[in-house]
């Protein structure tokens, strides 16, 4: 039998500044008010309505203090297949699906995230008429892909392994840095990545090889796909068998496609990208977590326009480049930056040729912010 122990939790702040009355300032200026007016360090509202908090019961064994202890009478677990604004789509066990609700507390809860529940997640839901329920609690999660989105985290998928980073050789055009930003987070939030370079039907293969041999002597596995004459897709088929992936990219690369391509069952909607601006059309508008014949989930997600990392600190962009770490220990400064610090073993190894310029220029994009959010052009 668990053991329940009673935490207090915060939650979302009502207003972030406490309201004036309107007219205030004018009036002061106008009559004068002088002995009314109130002191810099006077509070004008109550504490309490802006630091709000609430005690729940917990599962000393759960391992999230944040989320409340549910009873197993009355709660089932499930995964959520996709998230419709205020409602999801969740699974339970038994293959049953249920709309639901997510449960105002948890709502509630004073966090970065921009939603609380995301495709992927474990939950556990309160049952109701007509497979409707309501989401009670979040378990933990493990491999997830996020970004910054308007300041907060948003989670595109959670309980992953693997993301397939899918980049079209054309028809939008290759973005080598977004590759590399993708990378970074696929290393942050845990995930093997695999680099796709899709629409290889559209381009001469031979130009593309320098990008292939980069990215799988990092140890990365990358592959030339086309939906169109089914170049690699046996391949990628294999590495999807009995594994949990999700599908990442720019809108109109083709993720959708290579789905239906490995199975045609799926039906998912495509379109045509745009021969004015070379950019994707929104097809796809929501992550959904979809089941594989063979063995296999995959999660195609909605084409990404900007992809900023979340909460990257930048000494520790270098350790998501792995072709830097035999060079760090040799820098003459132990906190070097390997930005304008002479000497410097990383940037000698850039014009020595044994880092990658590209790689290098990804590195220094990160670093200092100037690549903070990469947008179709």
């Amino acid at each position: 039998m668990s053991k329940k122990k009673k935490t207090r939790i915060e939650l979302r702040k009502n207003r972030s500044k406490p309201p004036r009355d309107k007219g205030w300032t004018s009036g002061f200026q106008t009559h004068g008010y002088h002995d009314e007016a109130t002191l810099a360090n006077e509070r004008v509202r109550a504490k309490g309505d802006l630091s709000r908090k609430r005690t729940i019961v917990q599962d000393e064994t759960a391992g999230d203090e944040s989320m409340p202890a549910v009873a197993s009478s009355e709660c089932i677990p499930g995964r959520v297949l996709r998230v419709h604004g205020l409602s999801s789509v969740v699974e339970a066990e038994n293959g049953r699906q249920f709309r639901c609700a997510v449960r105002r507390l948890l709502k509630n809860l004073a966090t970065d995230e921009r939603s609380i529940v995301a495709t992927g997640d474990r939950v556990w839901i309160r049952p109701s008429l007509n497979d409707e329920g309501f989401i009670e609690r979040v378990e933990p999660r493990h491999g997830v892909l996020t970004r910054a989105s308007r300041g907060r985290e948003h989670v595109l998928v959670a309980n992953v392994d693997q993301v397939v980073i899918v980049m079209s050789l054309a028809e939008p055009a290759f973005k080598p840095h977004l590759v590399d930003r993708y990378l970074a987070s696929a290393a942050q939030g845990g995930l093997a990545a695999i680099v796709c370079l899709n629409k290889a039907d559209l381009v001469d293969p031979v130009e593309f090889q320098p990008a292939v041999g980069l990215y799988s002597q990092l140890g990365i596995r990358t592959l030339l796909t086309s939906s169109k004459t089914g170049l690699g897709i046996e391949r990628l088929h294999k590495l999807l068998k009995d594994r949990q992936t999700v599908f990442s990219g720019q809108s109109g690369v083709g993720k959708s496609s290579l789905l239906n391509v490995i199975q045609p069952e799926l039906g998912l909607h495509v379109r045509e990208v745009s021969e004015v601006t070379e950019k994707g059309r929104h097809t796809t508008t929501t992550a959904e977590l979809l089941k594989l014949e063979g063995g296999g989930w995959v999660v195609d997600t909605p084409g990404i326009r900007q992809f900023a990392l979340w909460d990257i600190r930048p000494e520790e962009v270098e350790g998501f480049f792995i072709e830097f770490h035999p060079y760090v220990p040799l820098c003459a400064f132990p906190d070097c930056t390997h930005t304008h610090e002479e000497p410097c073993a990383v940037k000698a190894a850039v014009q020595k040729r044994q880092i990658s310029d590209q790689r290098y220029m990804s590195y220094l994009g990160l670093f200092t912010g100037r690549m903070e959010e990469i947008r179709e052009e």
